[in-house]
Parts: C-alpha cells; sequence; structure tokens
C-alpha cells in the first residue's frame, strides 16, 4: 500500500488497513487521547484514540521522521554498544 493510496481512504477504511496491515510499533498519550504508532511498509500511520467517546478520532499518515520524534524518547538505546 502507498501513502497516496492510504490519505484517500474513508476513516473506516484507514482504521481496517492498519488493523490487518500495520505492524504496531508504540503508543504514547497526548492530552486526553491514546496515540498508537504502526509501520505500514513504506510509510507510518498515527491512529489517535478518545477514550471518552470510545472511537478512532484521527488516522494519520506519514513519512517525515519529524513525526517520529515524540516516539524517540521512549526508547532506551543505553545497552547498545556503539562502533
Amino acid at each position: 500500500m502507498k501513502l497516496n493510496d492510504f490519505h484517500y481512504m474513508t476513516s473506516d477504511l484507514k482504521a481496517e488497513a492498519v488493523w490487518v496491515h500495520g505492524t504496531f510499533l508504540a503508543i504514547r498519550s497526548e492530552e486526553d487521547y491514546y496515540v498508537a504508532l504502526y509501520h505500514m511498509g513504506s510509510f507510518f500511520v498515527e491512529v489517535w484514540y478518545s477514550p471518552q467517546a470510545d472511537k478512532i478520532t484521527y488516522t494519520i499518515g506519514f513519512r517525515s521522521a519529524v513525526h517520529l520524534e515524540p516516539y524517540l524518547q521512549m526508547i532506551d538505546i543505553s545497552e547498545l554498544e556503539t562502533a
């Protein structure tokens, strides 16, 4: 699947595509939402879930590494060896 195809899907189809094709990577809290990060092969997707509404509110696909910054603080690389 390509990012451009993903952008043209309905909200329901986006959620289904992430469920079927996505690989879960991380989850974080942002204000009143839980935001789950998925890898879709050639791009990433954030799924914004609202516990108050009990539904997915946003599904955002992207390639930019800038959008990955909120997840980098969750990764501990202190035990990795450097060359």
